[in-house]
């Protein structure tokens, strides 16, 4: 019965279709309306990404940027922020009563003037006064990317952060890239701090360096949108040198602030901070449903004779370590425990790892001829 079906099913088909073949105005018909069917869906297909690269183009947040607390579109950095809202309770807004400085561990009077900036920038922006343009400079990993993100939090802003290397690359579209960006931040409703880490890499000093027509615009398109002092926003600038800033990017700069090296009493702070990050709170976590379903037990970490005396012992003797250098190194400590047949962070292998991540930074310095403060020999 099945089969007779199927049979009458496709005799039926093949007749419509010899009707069509041998009937020339129904075969125009019938090709027409494919041919016009295929354009439609090609037309819908390509005005849809053209329609969504418009809105992209005009909402979306700008290619340079790598970070930002407003999310890619502006309805997005306001979901973003309810739900963190919800699930944090209210831990942006402990981030803004001038208590607390996150994970950023400062030398005493640096982290003041910090707070102080934070507070100033706040009320500059609630007076409807024009902002003030800072400077950080200092060794690679001391903290400057994290205590402008904590400025901007803290001052209730929003922050978009970006590199200065990702502006040589553009080349011609450099400047049309620059300005959308200043566009964008512009749109801000709360003020944006804009951050520029490795800002020498595309605002050198235009007579001591070699520098292409693109980048010499890409500069000057900057230097046009940072000629005034602006209401909306804080131009902050990261660089390890400097004194290589082109001399009119250092003539937009109000306040400078150098991050050194922590001191054996920040490094004493970072130790615990990290130690308690990557080995105590490890074992605080509780698994969600699926990963106690489809992953193995979590390891916890055992931890014996892990002093204060002990991590004050490792404080001294990782001099000339910076904030991010200690965060790996608590993070290599982590790996040794885990590597371990008993998962057990004892003295013994807490000195072991210090010791050999401080020789190999010692090793590090030789081969990049640096001294304790990170400068050059």
């Amino acid at each position: 019965l099945i089969t007779c079906e199927v049979i009458e099913s496709l005799s039926f088909f093949l007749g419509g279709l010899r009707m069509i073949l041998t009937d020339q105005n129904k075969l125009v018909v019938a090709v027409g309306g494919i041919t016009a069917l295929a354009a439609g869906i090609y037309t819908t297909r390509e005005g849809a990404k053209v329609i969504w690269s418009y809105v992209d183009r005009v909402l979306g947040q700008p290619s340079l940027i790598r970070e930002s607390s407003r999310g890619k579109y502006p309805w997005s950095g306001s979901f973003s922020r309810a739900l963190s809202t919800l699930k944090g309770g209210g831990k942006e807004a402990a981030s803004t009563n001038g208590k607390g400085f996150g994970d950023v561990i400062l030398h005493p009077s640096l982290q003041k003037r910090i707070e102080q900036l934070a507070s100033a920038t706040a009320n500059t922006k609630s007076h409807q006064a024009p902002f003030r343009n800072m400077l950080f400079y200092g060794p690679p990993g001391t903290g400057k990317t994290m205590a402008a993100r904590e400025l901007a939090r803290k001052s209730g802003l929003d922050y978009a952060l970006m590199t200065g290397g990702d502006v040589a690359p553009l080349g011609a579209q450099a400047v049309t890239k620059i300005h959308q960006l200043f566009d964008w931040s512009k749109k801000s409703k709360r003020g944006l701090l804009l951050f520029i880490d490795e800002a020498d890499a595309f605002l050198c000093e235009r007579n001591k360096t070699y520098m292409s027509e693109a980048q010499r615009s890409a500069l000057n398109a900057l230097l046009f949108r940072t000629g005034d002092q602006s209401k909306d926003i804080v131009l902050a600038l990261a660089t390890n040198r400097p004194g290589d800033l082109d001399s009119a990017v250092a003539d937009r700069v109000d306040e400078t602030l150098e991050f050194p090296l922590p001191g054996e009493e920040e490094r004493f702070k970072l130790l615990n901070l990290y130690l308690d990050k990557y080995i105590t709170k490890t074992n605080l976590k509780k698994p969600g449903l699926l990963q106690s379903l489809f992953k193995k037990d979590h390891m916890k970490i055992e931890v014996k004779g892990v002093t204060e005396d002990l991590l004050k012992e490792a404080a001294a003797k990782t001099k000339g370590f910076s904030g991010r250098e200690i965060a790996k190194l608590m993070a290599s400590v982590q790996a040794a425990v885990y590597g371990s047949a008993e998962c057990l962070l004892d003295a013994n292998l807490f000195r072991e790892v210090i010791d050999y991540k401080v020789a190999e930074h010692q090793q590090r310095k030789k081969l990049a001829g640096t001294d304790d403060t990170g400068n050059k020999k």
